[in-house]
């Protein structure tokens, strides 16, 4: 939303009520096995003024512990750090230091990559929209140290690609910690440093931070795993806190829910604070919320990307957001530009799509009058053929294979072995059942869950031929 759209924000709209919301929250993470959430909801009222914010808690932060999930607790947002770091890239655009059509490696000359062609070739906007082709999957612990973005992005140059450069579309987390590497280097601070002068302390955001040291300063969240009985039993705490530092730029932001509203704020009033402060400029805001690349599986996530944004279609209505998912805690930010509304749900394990899924639908419905888009299911009348589509598909830290069923009666399974785990355990390996949707498109969904997922065999027009699922195209090797 810029400035002038800013007005145009419905005067006859539902007012928030803290005290339903407060009750629909509980009940639906009771519902869903959520140990502990945390719900905001934003209206930013006419010409920036007025806003209404609710924000309320439920359940725990810590269950063994049996810790009160509080409205100023603090949670990770995952991958909803990748915006805030498009952000302060973006105002580095908007200053003229870099531009986003820029080959990186005139700004980083030590970039390197396996096949250094391309390189010499990846953009700012490739990396922000997801694009670069960089298997980005990559975990590497490169250290506690403030030299730990630089060591991490150095060891790219082992990094194969996923795709060619701007073929498809291919979520990718390192592609994000260079865009961190950029802003060190621009900037001529840490990341993290350079996040909190340029961001978090124009927004005026006090309890946002990066390091663990910080974190365990406030109530802080734990993550939740499956404990020895599975989804059906009682949560465990997750077996770490944090993914390794150098991941930062990608998904290490921990924050409290009235934080990530003022952010989404200032994107909804046209890179402009609540106090007036500019941030970024209206038309570079604007862009980020623009199509940039589309995405082959449109049912899981969005439908197309912006600047770091993820853009959804809700049956003719536009949304921009972004989800995250760290180790047993996950996170959501939808933002409805058209009515300056923003709703962020912040969990610490159980089944938070499905969580997502109703509560967003109710919010939205009754404070907007937005109809969620609808959620993939399968066909009965579709045939699940999966043989042109039989064989092993690898990129970094997972192989896929599509079998054939087993029994009759029973569905072809797209089995997922995950090579990397934070505590260097075995590889985890999860079957999932395969359901036609359409010729080439298959639903499924995880274990114990109720939200579909998408499965898309698609051939790149060089002849490549790739499956998107979990928001990544993973390549055939065999």
């Amino acid at each position: 939303m810029t400035d002038t759209t800013v007005d145009a924000v419905r005067t006859d709209a539902v007012r928030i009520d803290a005290d339903h919301w407060r009750e629909r929250l509980a009940e639906l993470a009771a519902a869903h096995g959520v140990p502990g959430a945390q719900l905001g909801i934003l209206r930013v009222g006419a010409q920036g003024r007025d806003d209404e914010q609710v924000v309320v808690s439920t359940g725990h932060l810590h269950v063994p512990a049996q810790i009160p999930v509080r409205d100023d607790a603090v949670f990770q947002i995952g991958s909803i750090s990748k915006v805030w770091t498009a952000t302060v890239a973006m105002q580095l655009v908007d200053e003229g230091l870099i531009g986003l059509d820029q080959p990186i490696i005139e700004v980083l000359p030590d970039f390197r990559l396996a096949d250094m062609d391309v390189a010499a070739q990846v953009t700012l906007r490739h990396l922000l929209t997801h694009t670069s082709g960089l298997d980005g999957d990559v975990f590497t612990d490169t250290g506690r140290g403030d030299d730990t973005i630089e060591k991490y992005v150095g060891l790219l140059e082992q990094q194969t690609q996923n795709h060619p450069i701007g073929a498809t579309w291919s979520y990718c987390n390192a592609g994000f910690v260079v865009v961190g590497r950029l802003i060190e280097v621009l900037t001529g601070k840490t990341w993290d440093a350079a996040m909190r002068e340029r961001l978090y302390e124009p927004l005026g955001l006090t309890d946002t931070v990066t390091l663990p040291e910080d974190a365990i300063l406030r109530p802080v969240a734990v993550g939740h795993v499956d404990g020895p009985d599975g989804p059906d039993g009682p949560p465990q705490v997750a077996p770490a806190w944090m993914l390794p530092r150098p991941l930062g730029p990608a998904g290490l932001i921990t924050s409290r829910a009235s934080d990530v509203l003022a952010f989404a704020r200032m994107h909804l009033a046209g890179g402009v604070a609540a106090d007036g402060t500019r941030v970024l400029s209206d038309a570079l805001v604007a862009d980020m919320q623009a199509l940039h690349a589309d995405v082959p599986e449109k049912h899981s996530l969005g439908d197309s990307w912006g600047l770091g944004w993820i853009r959804f279609g809700w049956n003719g209505d536009r949304l921009i957001g972004h989800d995250g998912n760290t180790i047993g805690q996950a996170a959501f930010l939808r933002l409805l530009p058209e009515q300056g509304l923003a709703v962020t749900l912040l969990t610490n394990g159980g089944h938070t799509r499905d969580l997502y899924m109703d509560l967003y639908r109710e919010i939205f419905d009754e404070l907007a009058g937005v109809r969620m888009a609808g959620t993939l299911e399968p066909s009965p009348d579709a045939v699940a053929d999966v043989t042109p589509y039989l064989g092993a598909y690898e990129r970094a830290s997972v192989r896929m294979e599509v079998l054939p069923a087993q029994e009759p009666g029973e569905q072809p399974i797209l089995r997922a072995i995950s090579t990397w785990s934070i505590d260097d355990g075995e590889s985890e390996v999860t079957d999932f059942p395969l359901h036609a949707v359409e010729p080439g498109l298959f639903a499924t969904r995880a274990p114990g869950t109720e939200t579909w997922m998408g499965v898309k065999f698609y051939t790149l027009p060089t002849g490549e031929e790739y499956v998107h699922f979990g928001a990544r195209a993973t390549p055939k090797v065999s």
